[in-house]
């Protein structure tokens, strides 16, 4: 949960700092414990390469005005902030614990246990953990279990996804928030946080793969039976298109990122021939015509690309038999037109893009896949308060009366490490 000062109300701030642009989203939970945007702030990011920070005063002085803007449109001042996380500096393993239980009804405390000796694996002086998030439990042989809160036992195990972080990274990062005069409440990896406003249930529990396509890299999760087995980031994005249509068509870099949002296609074989826009390369003082399919013959080499290598991960992963739901598409570079269909010549998958949907709140200018990790963040800071509440109530309440029900879809998704 966010801190905020002058108010004792529950609200959640999510921060995404990518390569092209920081978003900080505030929001708030309505007398129905949904989720309202009440402030928003976005601004270019500079600082920022393949999702590493480059730059701390740039960063910082980005972060500071996305900050800035959201504080003015929800009233209130901005202290900390859920942070999104990504880069070359993100690795995964999966690994087992295992916690006694003495023969009584399984806690949350004994599961905790258990993922507390599944984290206990041999990280790195350089390397943090930042999520922990189970797969599933075996409770005294029996394996399969989703959850095995409010069940019977001895001998609890859990299958644990352990995500770990360049601790240069994270501390590069914390110093430009601190510049910017806010303190992290907790990292989350951006695919992680996108998969939780954009995937379907059925999706997860029949096998899915999250793909968000940023600025500067394509992060990826795997889901099966309801929960992530595999994550990994791939140091391409759309920033490399942007550089590919500079380079080929002579434009400036700012002139090449419009005219890929304005005119880019990633399929030049559903484009009229004789279709062209303006535009001024260098050396020229007036518009030269350019044609369309000539852009996608630029494009469309470097999607393939991506995607070739987002195949490469899903075979290294060794679930790429088990994905009957195929790929979902997000992030800002997956709006590129003729991007599904790329997607599924490569991957022969299902495709599916898909954006945030059923938020409330100023959201109207926010409605795009570029927008899924903030609003995910949301989310995500909503699920840690819940648990928070949880974890109250079984301390005052005592364990038989604890409400295993959203216990159990606390623990079943996703940890925060």
């Amino acid at each position: 949960m966010a801190s905020i000062i002058g108010t004792e109300e529950t609200i959640f701030v999510g921060l995404d700092v990518g390569t092209t642009k920081v978003t900080t989203l505030v929001g708030q939970l309505d007398p129905e414990r949904n989720l309202r945007v009440i402030g928003a702030g976005v601004a270019p990011a500079t600082g920022m390469r393949k999702g590493g920070v480059v730059s701390l005063e740039a960063v910082a002085k980005a972060v500071q005005t996305s900050k800035d803007k959201a504080e003015r449109t929800s009233g209130y001042e901005i202290t900390s902030a859920l942070v999104s996380l990504s880069g070359n500096g993100i690795a995964s393993q999966n690994s087992k614990g295992m916690a006694g239980v003495s023969g009584r009804v399984i806690g949350p405390d004994d599961v905790s246990r258990a993922l507390d000796a599944a984290r206990s694996i041999a990280v790195p002086y350089n390397r943090q953990i930042i999520h922990v998030i189970p797969r599933g439990f075996v409770v005294d042989g029996q394996d399969g279990i989703r959850s095995a809160l409010g069940m019977h036992g001895y001998r609890l195990e859990v299958e644990a996804h352990i995500v770990t972080a360049n601790v240069t990274g994270l501390r590069n990062m914390e110093k430009c928030l601190e510049t910017a005069g806010l303190d992290v409440d907790g990292w989350v990896l951006s695919s992680l946080a996108s998969g939780e406003v954009v995937l379907t249930e059925t999706e997860r529990e029949m096998g899915v793969v999250m793909c968000d396509i940023g600025g500067g890299t394509t992060d990826l999760a795997i889901y099966i039976e309801g929960a992530v087995w595999h994550t990994a980031v791939i140091p391409v994005g759309g920033d490399h298109l942007t550089n590919d249509i500079a380079q080929g068509l002579h434009l400036p870099l700012e002139t090449a990122e419009l005219v890929k949002r304005r005119h880019g296609h990633a399929r030049a074989a559903l484009l009229d021939p004789n279709a062209a826009f303006a535009a001024r390369p260098f050396g020229q003082e007036q518009t030269v015509q350019v044609r369309m399919v000539d852009l996608a013959a630029i494009v469309e080499p470097r999607v393939e690309e991506l995607f070739s290598l987002v195949r490469q991960e899903i075979k290294r992963s060794g679930y790429d038999g088990l994905l009957p739901a195929g790929i979902v598409l997000t992030g800002g570079s997956s709006a590129i037109p003729g991007t599904r269909e790329v997607a599924g010549d490569v991957l022969h998958l299902p495709v599916r893009s898909a954006q945030p949907e059923g938020m409330r709140g100023l959201v109207d200018q926010l409605r795009s896949p570029a927008y899924a990790t903030p609003f995910g963040l949301l989310e995500w800071a909503k699920l840690q308060e819940e648990q928070r509440v949880l974890e109250g109530r079984s301390r005052l309440l005592g364990l038989p009366r604890l409400d295993m029900r959203r216990a159990a879809e606390y623990f079943r998704r996703l940890l925060p490490g």
